[in-house]
């Protein structure tokens, strides 16, 4: 049985670039780095980019496993430089390294991913499959953005501009349960 998805569409969806199913190769898991869906919600409305667009994931699933649906997969939206195109972008509420991002003294994640979360991951991952048919592999976040910046406490370090899912992602769990071939940039 497909898993509940609560359709929530942002604002300007219909401003995202169309695509058919079969362009969708890659699945990029994310954690939001915000303290809940709610403010997750709000970023994801915030228009970013000339196109009248913002930057937001395809499926945001909460603690407690519910899962929403903010762009449809067939559309391309701003989640992961240079693989928009052809990847769907699932955003797990987690505080990551909410609020001092960029803080060389605030780099350890800590928050656990609940089980809730993770087997309502899996189920989407799994529905996902059926849905575009050339999807075959994973990554996270921090495997495809690599890039290094100054961090905001001190310029003269360098943090990771992208940690997510992070280290206490399941990832032996995931791949077990999808099938999905984990790929790194």
């Amino acid at each position: 049985m497909p898993p509940l998805i609560h359709d929530h569409p942002l604002p300007y969806v219909d401003r995202l670039a169309v695509r058919p199913a079969d362009a969708v190769t890659l699945v990029v898991i994310h954690c939001t780095e915000l303290p809940d869906l709610a403010t997750a919600r709000e970023y994801g409305e915030r228009v970013q980019h000339e196109s009248g667009t913002g930057n937001s994931g395809h499926y945001y699933i909460d603690r407690d496993g519910r899962i929403e649906r903010y762009v449809p997969g067939t559309r391309v939206a701003h989640h992961v430089r240079g693989c928009n195109p052809h990847s769907i972008g699932i955003e797990l509420v987690n505080l990551g390294r909410y609020p001092h991002w960029w803080d060389a003294r605030q780099q350890t994640m800590t928050e656990p991913y609940p089980d809730a979360q993770i087997a309502a991951l899996v189920e989407l991952l799994t529905q996902l499959q059926r849905e575009f048919p050339a999807l075959r592999e994973i990554a996270g976040h921090e495997d495809l953005d690599t890039a290094r910046m100054p961090a905001s406490d001190d310029p003269s370090l360098e943090v990771a501009r992208k940690l997510d899912p992070g280290p206490l992602f399941p990832w032996e769990a995931v791949l077990a349960g999808c099938g999905l071939r984990r790929i790194r940039a």
